[in-house]
């Protein structure tokens, strides 16, 4: 759904060479092909907001909030690129999953590409799928006593995350592939428990967040450590599953 109004991003890191955003769900990174009703996207309100040009770093899916970076020029954004081409950063997501999916993990399951109608139209539909391997830890888990289709009770998981690859919609094809889909996920999630989640807390979003993000900076050499804070719609979550938000953050950071 388009924004109303132009958002004004929480900036979460800046120095001279790196800005991070919290990047609200439902706001696209750049244009796409899908974006015809869309007016405003992170990358131009970022370059807005520190007033020059910056550069993409990585990208979240569209309902996908959290930690997103950008870098202030051309070398960083280079220098940044081979971190991530290196798998020298560390990201953590947390997610809020159907069921209870209990202990932890690793996902080792190759994705197919998910292509892009128009900057993926020359790459053959007939490649092989790719490696994808995400750690998984379960941190809480909660039920409802309502029934929903044949379940009597509706049960949740808060998932924290690790992805090792970068592949489209890896979390969330993992997560579905283990029968454990996010709430919210209106391509790979339950079409049961994603109406009875609207209607029960009131509104409609991709309950998975980029948390955190950590690498050593290619310029300073320091460790660098970034992280975003859930927001009021995750804390009503919390609130109505009977978990306690400073409990979820000790085991979320």
């Amino acid at each position: 759904m388009p924004f109303d109004e132009k958002p004004i991003l929480t900036i979460l890191y800046q120095d001279e060479y790196i800005v991070a955003v919290d990047k609200p769900a439902g706001l696209f990174v750049h244009r796409s092909y899908m974006d015809k009703d869309e007016i405003y996207f992170a990358l131009q309100l970022v370059r807005d907001q520190v007033g020059k040009y910056v550069y993409p770093l990585h990208r979240l899916d569209r309902p996908t909030s959290g930690v997103l970076l950008f870098g202030l020029n051309e070398e960083v954004a280079r220098l940044m690129g081979q971190v991530f081409i290196d798998k020298k950063i560390q990201k953590t997501y947390i997610a809020l999953s159907r069921g209870h999916l209990l202990g932890e993990g690793e996902i080792d399951h190759p994705l197919k590409e998910k292509l892009d109608k128009l900057g993926d139209k020359n790459v053959s539909p007939d490649k092989a799928p790719q490696e994808a391997v995400t750690y998984f830890e379960s941190l809480l888990t909660a039920s409802l006593p309502i029934q929903v289709g044949k379940f009597d009770s509706v049960r949740y998981s808060l998932m924290k995350l690790r992805p090792v690859t970068g592949r489209r919609h890896q979390i969330r094809r993992h997560l579905a592939h283990l029968r454990h889909p996010i709430i919210g996920d209106i391509n790979y999630g339950d079409n049961k428990q994603n109406p009875f989640f609207i209607k029960h807390f009131g509104f409609k979003r991709l309950m998975l967040i980029a948390k955190k993000v950590e690498f050593i900076h290619p310029i300073t050499k320091c460790q660098v450590i970034i992280e975003a804070s859930f927001d009021q719609q995750w804390l009503q979550v919390f609130d109505e599953l009977a978990w306690d938000p400073k409990t979820i953050n000790s085991l979320t950071s």
